[in-house]
Order: structure tokens, then C-alpha cells, then sequence
């Protein structure tokens, strides 16, 4: 049966979105920290983004394009409510609206809302910003898990940018078993058995995928979470002398820059209160942090050296449940929005 260029237009537009990143979600796209006085210009899910922080310290998006002549309004200035452009002093606001065009009066332009502006919150030190579908739907709620809300929790936020599509970051956690292997030098990962049957079972808000017969010893088992965002939980052992023992968590975001380029957030977090919490952020500090970049850069340097056609030449078994059915969600999900973005394109 001939494929209609219709259905070659979807196909193609969903593999676009798979590619850059699911919509209709919230992602982390700044640390905090990064967003100051002066705007600042990323690019995120392949969208340029221009961020600021007005004179309350609320922040705001929009896409990094002047309507006058498309230049870039990250190289502007921050007028508090407003990003003035540099090329010509045009300010719009944190809608997407035209303000103010200073070299001409009674401008068209001034009043209409000309530039895409995104919804944005600020949690556990990151700016998280909304991509949707249909730029007039309300955001969904972002419920994150508890462990970057509640008091209780200490945390710190670990970010990276790696040279690999975002499927592949999202892939190398939902593998626990590559711990055993890759990170067996770790200080937290040294130990365990090589094998290990492997379940995946259902939860509220998504699933998860575990070694059967062994909790608390490796990387024994994460979470995937759908709440508005996809996150990634995982939990693993301490080693008492490194605090007061137990195991410390992982959540995580795989946030897409574009087809070739991704940025990781990982929170370290540890539900310790009072004294424990000041000793466990002390030793976080001074004996903890080194060693957990260095697996985080184990893992980057396996993803970075795959080759470009890994997906195709797999051989996928058993313990590769979890990245199969993720990745049948995301592929299902690309379908869906490249259907969707379809229906809202003038006939």
C-alpha cells in the first residue's frame, strides 16, 4: 500500500519530535544560579529560548527571536517586566507582547503579541520551563516528587551536558544493570551479584523496573515518574563511613538540546534533618561529590562513544524491559503530538 505524503509528513514530524524532545511536558532547562540580571540565550528541545529574571526575581521565557527582523533578544537588555532588542530597542514583555517600539511612533507592532512565550516555575534550584503542543492550552500541573519539595529532604543538584540524543540518557537509567558492570569500581556499586532476574511492574504515576531478589545492595531498581515531567528515581547504598548510613536517592531529568546534545539534572537527595543533615551535606561536599561526578562521567563517556545507527543494530534482552517499554511510550507519545500539532495547522 502506497503511503500518502500526508502520512510521510506525520512520520516525519513525529520522528522529528522523538528526536528533540516529547511535548506537553515540564523541563529543568537552567540551574538557577544561571538566570541573573542579564538575559540569558539557550536552546532547548531545539527552541531557542531567551531567559530573565524581572525586578521581583520571577523569571521569564519566550523564544529568542525580535518580531522586527528575527534578531536574537538575549543579546538585549533586562528592563525588568520586559528584554529590550538590541538591533532596534524593541521591548516586549514576558506575554510575548510588543511594548514598546522606541524609533517609531504609533508602530503596528506595538501591542500585539508577536513572540511565543513559555510558562516557567522555579524548584529545588532549577528553572523548569512547559513545552506544549498548542501554545494556547493551559500547562499541565508539574508534581515532582517529594524529594525536591519537602523540607525533610537535603539535596544537592548535579548538572551535565552530554554529547548523546536524550533517549539514550533516559536508557541508561532505566538499565540498572549496567552498574554491576560499568560503575563496579564505585564506591556504592561495588557490590552484588552479575545476574539478576529482572520484573517491571506498574505504579500510580508510571513503573518500575527492579532486580528481582535484590534491594539495597547496587543499582537495584528505578523509577520511571510521570507527573507532568518525566523523572527517574532510583535509590543507592551508602557506605556508613561516608554518614549515617542507609542508602541516598537519585532523581533525574533527561532534558533535550537538540537531536545531538542533551542536558542531565541529578539531584542527590537524603531524607536527614538537624545534625545529620549539616554532617551529611559536609561530607557530601568534601568526600561524596568527586566520586559521584566521576560515575556520572562513566556513563557520559559510554553514551558519547556509541555510534550513530546503536538503535539499529541492537540485540535488546531481558533486562532491557524497562528501555523498551519507555521507549514504546515515547514513540507512541511522537506519534500522537505529530497528529496533534497536524490538526492545528490551518486546512
Amino acid at each position: 500500500m502506497e503511503i500518502s505524503d500526508q502520512d510521510s509528513r506525520l512520520k516525519l514530524e513525529a520522528e522529528r519530535i522523538l528526536n528533540t524532545g516529547i511535548r506537553n511536558l515540564w523541563y529543568p532547562v537552567v540551574p538557577s544560579w544561571q538566570v541573573g540580571n542579564a538575559p540569558v540565550g539557550i536552546t532547548r528541545l531545539g527552541e531557542q529560548l531567551v531567559l530573565w529574571r524581572d525586578a521581583k526575581g520571577a523569571v521569564h521565557a519566550l523564544e529568542d527571536r525580535c518580531p522586527h527582523r528575527g534578531a536574537r533578544l538575549s543579546l538585549g537588555w533586562n528592563l525588568g517586566d520586559r528584554v529590550g532588542c538590541w538591533y532596534h530597542g524593541i521591548e516586549i514583555d514576558g506575554s510575548g507582547t510588543v511594548r514598546s517600539v522606541p524609533a517609531s511612533a504609533n508602530c503596528p507592532l506595538e501591542g500585539s503579541q508577536r513572540v511565543k512565550s513559555y510558562p516557567v516555575q522555579e524548584h529545588a534550584g532549577a528553572i523548569f520551563l512547559w513545552f506544549g503542543i498548542d501554545p494556547k492550552a493551559p500547562p499541565a500541573a508539574l508534581q515532582l516528587p517529594e524529594e525536591l519539595t519537602s523540607d525533610a529532604y537535603g539535596r544537592f543538584l548535579c548538572m551535565a551536558n552530554w554529547k548523546t540524543n536524550y533517549r539514550y540518557a533516559i536508557d541508561n537509567v532505566m538499565d540498572p544493570m549496567h552498574g554491576a558492570y560499568l560503575h563496579a569500581t564505585s564506591h556504592s556499586m561495588a557490590q552484588g551479584e552479575k545476574q539478576a532476574e529482572m520484573r517491571a511492574r506498574k505504579t500510580p504515576t508510571g513503573l518500575i523496573f527492579e532486580k528481582v531478589g535484590q534491594q539495597g545492595v547496587n543499582f537495584d531498581w528505578v523509577e520511571l515518574g510521570d507527573t507532568g515531567s518525566l523523572w527517574l528515581r532510583l535509590a543507592i547504598p551508602y557506605q556508613k563511613r561516608y554518614g549515617p548510613g542507609g542508602s541516598f536517592g537519585i532523581v533525574g531529568f533527561a532534558t533535550p538540546v537538540d537531536a545531538t546534545h542533551t542536558q542531565v539534572y541529578f539531584w542527590r537527595t537524603r531524607k536527614v534533618q538537624g545534625l545529620q543533615r549539616n554532617v551529611w551535606r559536609f561530607l557530601y561536599r568534601n568526600r561524596l561529590e568527586g566520586l559521584h561526578w566521576a560515575v556520572l562521567e562513566q556513563d557520559q563517556f559510554v553514551l558519547e562513544s556509541l555510534p550513530e545507527d546503536a538503535r539499529q543494530r541492537e540485540f535488546l534482552y531481558e533486562h532491557d524491559v524497562g528501555v523498551t517499554r519507555v521507549r514504546r511510550m515515547l514513540e507512541r507519545r511522537a506519534t500522537e503530538q505529530a497528529q496533534a500539532r497536524a490538526a492545528l495547522q490551518p486546512a
